[in-house]
């Protein structure tokens, strides 16, 4: 067993399976500088760096992978795939469906995602649960590097388009990006079990929509994703001082969700806490609501998300993102309901 760094275990992960099929290519802005190692070993035509139009190179992406390719295209940030929605929504994500199987989109769109470090409203968002909104397109978000390394790989090896989030605060290279230089006082509240770990000695791939249980527990079951997972762990931790014994159930993947997991969870404690970085309204936290419910399962529900647009001032956005007070004040509401 290796210990890497979560950039790391993207990067050998991707040397790996590229070393193993010629297929897989990489697209995006700034990639021959953000993975020169790449470039070095594989050479332009693998590595191709774009001009800085999201639209232009995902849509370029779609079409590459109908032609047979496997490209793994890199928006810098998911906040800036907006710009290019048409090819994901209106054709990576319905062409399968449209031509009866006849064509397929395997597709891997790799973004940074994630608050926590001052960048404002518009780059520090999640939107994991808009993706994941639509059919036809599976959402990873991992928590550590060894998932971080495994989920690529699926995504690479999955025949449909996959949406690979990871988040900044887990990612070395963001974080030397985000508080090197002329920021070298800022700190962030990196979770250092998520940031670097151990990683298997050969790459394989994990199953999409399977998720893991990171924490026992018998009193609400904690659901997250990414950094919100590090966070339920630490107020896991924190509740167990208090006689409350809390599971952290690490989803992995938001579409397609492991519905087993989650049921068979909130079967064994009665609560549920959602915490989910990404908004409120709409999205995963009233999805796993609704999953449990129609599941007939009587239980308690919370969650702490994040409800507003995200201030630039950090002080005020970690009071906005799900922090480890806030995770605890409603895992102890929660408990206490009759």
């Amino acid at each position: 067993m290796r210990r890497m760094s979560f950039s790391m275990a993207n990067e050998d992960a991707l040397t790996a399976v590229m070393a193993q099929d010629s297929r897989i290519i990489i697209m995006g802005e700034d990639v021959h500088t953000l993975r020169r190692n790449l470039l070095v070993r594989f050479g332009k035509n693998r590595v191709r760096a774009t001009p800085i139009s999201e639209a232009a190179f995902v849509g370029a992406g779609v079409t590459a992978a109908m032609a047979g390719l496997r490209p793994v295209v890199e928006v810098m940030l998911v906040d800036f795939i907006g710009t290019a929605m048409d090819a994901l929504l209106n054709h990576a994500a319905k062409i399968e469906s449209f031509s009866g199987g006849k064509w397929r989109v395997p597709l891997v769109i790799r973004a940074a995602c994630g608050g926590g470090y001052g960048d404002g409203g518009q780059h520090e968002q999640s939107l994991w649960g808009w993706l994941a909104h639509i059919p036809g397109l599976s959402v990873v978000v991992p928590s550590n590097p060894a998932d971080a390394g495994g989920l690529l790989l699926s995504a690479i090896e999955h025949p449909a388009p996959v949406i690979y989030l990871e988040h900044k605060l887990l990612a070395d290279y963001w974080l030397d990006y985000m508080g090197g230089a002329t920021r070298k006082t800022v700190q962030f509240d990196v979770p250092p079990e998520g940031a670097h770990g151990p990683v298997p000695d050969n790459w394989h791939a994990l199953s999409l929509g399977k998720a893991d249980v990171r924490r026992e527990g018998s009193h609400l079951s904690i659901l997250s994703v990414g950094v919100g997972v590090h966070r339920s762990l630490e107020a896991a931790g924190m509740l167990e001082q208090e006689g409350i014994s809390a599971a952290v159930i690490d989803l992995r993947s938001i579409s397609p969700l492991d519905t087993a997991a989650i049921c068979e969870t909130v079967s064994k404690t009665g609560r549920m806490l959602v915490v989910d970085e990404d908004y409120t309204g709409f999205g995963l936290s009233g999805e796993l609501a609704a999953v449990a419910a129609e599941a007939g399962i009587p239980f308690k529900y919370s969650r702490v998300c994040t409800d507003r647009t995200l201030p630039f001032n950090r002080s005020l956005a970690n009071e906005v993102l799900p922090n480890t007070r806030r995770i605890t004040d409603a895992a102890r509401k929660l408990v206490r309901q009759k």
